[in-house]
């Protein structure tokens, strides 16, 4: 195991993490939304990238 992977910010973040991509799945979010669904992850991470 390595280092910082059992604290309690690193457990949020991986939590949190695993929650929006759900979500992103699912379609609650409108980033990616007129991807096809196999697609819609890395739809949403190319509009996110766009935006920033």
């Amino acid at each position: 195991m390595q280092p910082g992977a059992c604290t309690d910010r690193t457990a949020q973040a991986v939590i949190a993490g695993h929650a929006f991509i759900q979500h992103l799945r699912r379609g609650h979010y409108e980033l990616g939304i007129d991807a096809p669904r196999g697609l819609r992850i890395a739809a949403a991470i190319s509009e996110r990238a766009a935006a920033i």
